[in-house]
């Protein structure tokens, strides 16, 4: 059985990634270990989790999810949307990690769960 994959998108300053990591460090030198591995993917503020991960990035991730690999022709086709904004989408979210190519050319979501969240600003 393959392990899952979850991964943990927020928004972090870079003080904050580090703080974070370093904690992390923290506990991984005093014996702990976590359970399974949690990615992560955190942009610098809200503004630009909203350009990368639109509602139509979404909704293409789901039915990704949903279909497995295939082609960005065959996603296009089922999502009735052009195939280069497909493409489009598919290249970017392949940047951030969010969907992965396997050997045949394929593209799939390798997440068994996304969490993404973010705190209002007080």
């Amino acid at each position: 059985m393959k392990d899952k994959r979850d991964l943990k998108i927020g928004i972090k300053s870079d003080k904050e990634f580090f703080d974070e990591l370093k904690e992390l460090a923290g506990r991984i030198d005093n014996g702990w270990l976590p359970e399974k591995p949690v990615e992560r993917l955190y942009f610098d503020d809200l503004p630009s989790l909203l350009k990368h991960l639109t509602p139509k990035r979404f909704e293409l991730l789901a039915e990704l999810r949903r279909m497995g690999h295939t082609s960005i022709n065959a996603l296009a086709k089922h999502l009735h949307r052009q195939y280069r904004n497909v493409f489009d989408d598919v290249k970017s979210m392949e940047r951030l990690g969010l969907v992965e190519k396997d050997k045949s050319g394929q593209f799939y979501v390798p997440w068994d769960e996304i969490d993404a969240t973010f705190k209002l600003a007080a």
